[in-house]
């Protein structure tokens, strides 16, 4: 039997035999079966057909489709945050039930006797394809779960400071949460980047919101006060909380002409804008 034929006929073989096929593989993944629901339910993954489509891809020896499918396959279990050791799991259980079905195969079509370059070669070329499924997939979950994580952190990072435009030549930038060093970098880098892009006039920066700020941070808020005046834009400073002060007065630290002080956003918003907000 040429190689070409016995492909054609082992394809037809696991077509026939799919719903033993099935049977046997879970029977192979035990922690994987009783999750088979769910992960349909959440990712729309139904393992089942893409166990078969894999496996006849892996006998039709396409080599390109096989790739196609494991990036797919890593970016939607990458995307739904499906659990790797499942997958890992599975693609094993498909490797020893696909080879049971061959030797069964064999065993139908009195293939009983095989040289042993003819049992490396087809050893190679099925493992092979199943091993670049393998290494597609997690190369691609990989890839895919560093772009989320990067989209997610410039979002931090925008969130961490949010300018707002009230006037062509007025912003906000209300603060909340607590600063550590790692955030205060963050704020620096992104009020920098928009003072000078949105041309403030005046940045009036509301603490109301924060709960903490150790020492070092106030210092390396007052680089960014430096740098903000440096640029040419005048700062108005809100909502100093008792505490934040205190830390302040403690590291003997001060506006002076830095900034001025507001008691409160609305007081700053009052006094800077034309419009009564009441």
């Amino acid at each position: 039997m040429s190689n070409i034929i016995k492909s054609e006929e082992i394809h037809k073989f696991l077509d026939v035999n799919r719903s033993l096929f099935e049977e046997k593989l879970l029977s192979f993944a035990v922690n994987v079966r009783d999750k088979i629901n769910e992960i349909h339910l959440i990712g729309n993954i139904n393992l089942l057909d893409n166990a078969h489509q894999l496996v006849l891809l892996v006998v039709d020896q396409k080599e390109q489709e096989v790739k196609a499918f494991a990036k797919k396959e890593g970016m939607v279990w990458a995307k739904h945050r499906m659990a790797l050791s499942f997958k890992l799991e599975w693609i094993m259980a498909i490797r020893k039930t696909f080879w049971e079905f061959l030797h069964r195969f064999d065993l139908e079509n009195n293939i009983t006797t095989k040289t042993s370059d003819a049992f490396y070669t087809e050893t190679s070329k099925y493992n092979e394809l199943i091993d670049s499924f393998t290494n597609g997939f997690f190369i691609s979950y990989s890839n895919y779960k560093d772009e989320l994580i990067e989209k997610q952190q410039k979002l931090v990072n925008n969130l961490s400071a949010p300018i707002i435009p009230i006037t062509p030549d007025v912003s906000i930038l209300p603060l909340i949460g607590t600063i550590d060093t790692g955030r205060a970098n963050i704020i620096e880098e992104k009020v920098l980047s928009e003072v000078g892009r949105l041309r403030i006039q005046t940045l009036i920066i509301d603490l109301s919101g924060i709960a903490e700020m150790d020492n070092e941070s106030i210092k390396l808020f007052l680089k960014l006060l430096d740098g903000v005046t440096m640029m040419g834009s005048k700062l108005v400073i809100t909502g100093l909380r008792p505490e934040i002060v205190r830390s302040m007065i403690n590291i003997d630290v001060e506006f002076g002409s830095k900034a001025s002080t507001k008691a409160s956003l609305q007081k700053a918003l009052q006094d800077y804008l034309t419009v009564d907000i009441n």
